[in-house]
């Protein structure tokens, strides 16, 4: 039974339409399984000795031991030169974007008579995974965590008026319950572009996890640590607006984030691999494409699983998040700025120039900005500080 594997539960619908006297082609047809399968899973349980009234008395576990009860030795020539190349195999995977399928395909034209592709996938996954050491099985509270990181590799469009190839970043999330994902194309990583993708994301879910998992990238840490990291102030300002909180990952430890580097991976391989060969000439055109490939991925059967990522989605998550806000966050900038002479303030974001009250003024007042002699309090309580008013005498003296 090499490929993906069936739900025991499925199996027994198998047998009793079988046992009902449906043809083999119709079970299969039925159930969304391919005839082959249905033929090998017939064919296994008539030849049984329980026959398929014992088989459908046995609990799913006793089930599954029995319709795959493994093979002890594999004495096969194939195997033989499969496990001689099997480093090479590993390598090959270790590459960007090389996938089992382009694995298998090179390894079918260097040896034709080799095995197939189902049976090939098979015995690559045994023994990828008698190599890894066991690992726990998290469980994760649907509507807690929401993982965020942007790609490494980038999408790019063409410029109509210049011609000019522009590159894009992308933006990808996922849910850790139910590994239900979103994915957006923004001009660069500056903090304004990842908190509009995320304020995307979030009307993409229809609502709010309680945490947001940022990677330690300046958009949404300031300063990087194990214990206290700095957050970004318009991350935690929009954390305060929807009702999340920001904890990002430790740095150098990628096994924190790992879900959104498995769908990074997928990403790669059910996005970009299909627009390699489309060209675009706007960042609109860009994302209505990718967000067509997005709800495509989402909408594929998991492996190993009984239904999609968007069923799975709205069948235990989305109840869970909370609610969004009656109006959409509109990000806030914070700047030190030293007001001149003329009574300005110069904000570098937008490029203009701002007036203030004389009295804030170098000319009004007679000192500096900030004041260098101002008297330090000895309390710890903070006390805002306001500019003296200025002196008559000099007040007259300016009107002259």
């Amino acid at each position: 039974m090499a490929g993906t594997s069936i739900d025991m539960s499925k199996v027994k619908q198998l047998l009793q339409l079988k046992q009902s006297g449906m043809s083999n082609r119709q079970i299969a047809k039925t159930l969304g399984i391919s005839r082959d399968k249905a033929n090998e899973f017939v064919k296994q349980a008539e030849s049984d000795p329980l026959g398929i009234v014992g088989l459908l008395k046995l609990d799913d576990p006793v089930l599954d031991k029995r319709m795959h009860p493994g093979n002890p030795a594999y004495t096969d020539e194939r195997m033989e030169e499969f496990l001689r190349l099997l480093p090479d195999f590993v390598e090959q995977l270790s590459r960007k974007h090389v996938t089992r399928q382009i694995v298998w395909e090179d390894y079918k034209r260097m040896h034709p008579d080799g095995y197939e592709r189902s049976q090939f996938f098979y015995h690559l996954a045994q023994n990828l995974k008698a190599q890894k050491a066991p690992t726990s099985v998290l469980h994760h509270e649907p509507g807690l965590e929401l993982y965020v990181d942007f790609a490494g590799d980038t999408l790019s469009y063409i410029d109509m008026e210049t011609g000019e190839v522009i590159k894009v970043q992308t933006f990808v999330s996922t849910l850790a319950c139910t590994d239900y994902a979103f994915v957006l194309c923004v001009p660069s990583q500056k903090t304004e572009d990842f908190l509009y993708a995320l304020r995307r994301a979030l009307e993409f879910y229809g609502g709010v996890p309680k945490i947001v998992v940022p990677d330690n990238l300046k958009a949404a840490v300031t300063r990087a640590d194990k214990y206290e990291p700095t957050i970004n102030k318009a991350m935690e300002d929009m954390g305060n607006h929807y009702g999340f909180v920001v904890i990002p990952c430790q740095p150098a430890k990628p096994t924190q984030k790992s879900l959104v580097e498995n769908q990074v991976q997928m990403i790669y391989h059910r996005i970009y691999a299909r627009l390699q060969h489309r060209q675009f000439f706007s960042l609109e055109e860009l994302n209505v494409a990718v967000y067509e490939l997005l709800v495509r991925h989402n909408q594929t059967r998991m492996q190993q699983r009984a239904y999609t990522r968007e069923e799975h989605f709205h069948a235990i998550e989305r109840m869970a998040l909370r609610d969004l806000p009656e109006t959409p966050y509109l990000m806030k900038r914070y700047a030190d700025v030293t007001v001149q002479q003329n009574g300005h303030v110069y904000l570098s974001c937008d490029k203009h120039y701002y007036s203030v009250p004389w009295g804030y003024t170098r000319a009004s007042c007679g000192w500096s900005w900030p004041p260098s002699r101002w008297p330090r309090s000895s309390s710890s309580t903070h006390v805002p500080w306001e500019p003296p008013a200025a002196p008559s005498s000099r007040r007259s003296a300016v009107r002259r």
